[in-house]
C-alpha cells in the first residue's frame, strides 16, 4: 500500500509539473499571438506590451502555483529535515516571486487605466 501511495504521488507530482510547463507554453504563445494581432495590425504602442505583460504573467503565476503543488507532493514521499527545510526555501522563493508577479501585474493594469483617462 505504502508503495503505490508513493507511486501515485509521483505521478501526481510530475502532472503538476507537465501542467507549469504547459502553462509558460502557452503564456508566451498567447503574449506573441496578441503581440502579432494587436501590435502588427494596429502599430503596437505600450497598451499592446502591457496586455502582453499581464497575459504572460497570470499564465506565469498560475504555473509557480503548480511547481509549488510537485515541490509538496514530492517531499511528501519521503519527508527528511532536509528535504523539509528544501521545501521551506523552494516556497518561500516562489511565493516572493509570485507576490512581486503579482504587485507588477496590479502595477500594469493600473498603469493601462492612467494612460485611458
Amino acid at each position: 500500500m505504502e508503495t503505490w501511495i508513493k507511486t501515485v504521488a509521483q505521478y501526481v507530482a510530475l502532472t503538476a509539473e507537465t501542467m507549469a510547463v504547459y502553462f509558460i507554453l502557452a503564456g508566451i504563445v498567447q503574449a506573441l499571438w496578441l503581440y502579432v494581432r494587436e501590435g502588427l495590425r494596429r502599430g503596437g504602442g505600450h497598451r499592446v506590451l502591457l496586455a502582453m505583460r499581464r497575459e504572460l504573467g497570470h499564465n506565469l503565476s498560475l504555473s509557480l502555483e503548480f511547481l509549488i503543488g510537485a515541490d509538496v507532493m514530492k517531499t511528501a514521499i519521503s519527508p527528511s529535515w532536509q528535504d523539509i527545510g528544501q521545501l521551506a526555501a523552494i516556497v518561500g522563493i516562489r511565493t516572493v516571486l509570485n507576490f512581486f508577479l503579482h504587485h507588477e501585474l496590479g502595477g500594469t493594469a493600473g498603469g493601462e487605466e492612467e494612460t485611458k483617462t
